[in-house]
């Protein structure tokens, strides 16, 4: 099968490795836009859509090649969506600086005393065949659990350790890569693009024929 190139909108490691594993088996060669020279886009928008379809449209303006982009995050029903968007930087230091370790402090500080722990993971995913596609593919995975006050589990990034999942008695991080893959938001997301990319394939290939 020829691998078609599409640029990633993330310099995210564990977003390429989760995306490249899946999206391998029908030809999609991921590559970080980082290695292209593409630098990040703005998020300004509250909505994980919206900064989706924002990142796919500048990677892809920018290299010239398709591009997938995702926006994802953790929402907690205690603290009305928060992080929600703000996932990624939630805890961003003065000095721009970002990290799992404070986003996870944050979090477990926000719902100290709280008996609500609900909360679901969230991915949206865009993907734009041009920097101006009129009709980008949008799909969302939803991944449901609780907040654990402290971590468990040595897999996966983000809040994986703190995202408890009550049917499967673990962590998102106790799960190994390949079970993460079966489950995730993100693979939820990604199963939804995988059939929409083959419906439209089939579409063209029956306008084709006729």
């Amino acid at each position: 099968m020829k691998q078609q190139r599409v640029v990633l909108a993330s310099n995210n490691p564990g977003k390429l490795r989760e995306f490249s594993a899946i999206l391998s088996t029908v030809g999609l060669e991921m590559v970080a836009q980082g290695t292209l020279g593409v630098s990040e886009a703005d998020e300004p928008y509250m909505t994980f859509v919206e900064n989706a379809l924002t990142k796919a449209r500048h990677a892809s303006r920018a290299t010239g090649l398709p591009a997938l982009a995702d926006d994802s995050g953790l929402c907690v029903h205690a603290l009305e969506g928060a992080p929600g968007v703000h996932s990624a930087r939630y805890a961003t230091q003065a000095d721009g600086v970002r990290s799992d370790a404070e986003n996870n402090a944050k979090l477990v500080a926000e719902m100290s005393g709280r008996t609500d722990r609900r909360a679901y993971y969230v991915a949206v995913l865009v993907y734009v065949r041009s920097a101006d596609d009129p009709r980008p593919t949008i799909v969302e995975g939803i991944w449901e659990g609780e907040v654990l006050d402290a971590p468990r589990g040595t897999h996966g990034f983000g809040y994986d350790a703190y995202f408890f999942l009550p049917e499967l008695g673990k962590t998102a991080a106790e799960l190994s890569p390949e079970e993460k893959n079966q489950v995730s938001h993100r693979a939820r997301a990604l199963q939804g693009l995988l059939q929409a990319l083959s419906n439209e394939r089939n579409a063209h290939s029956m306008a084709k024929t006729l």
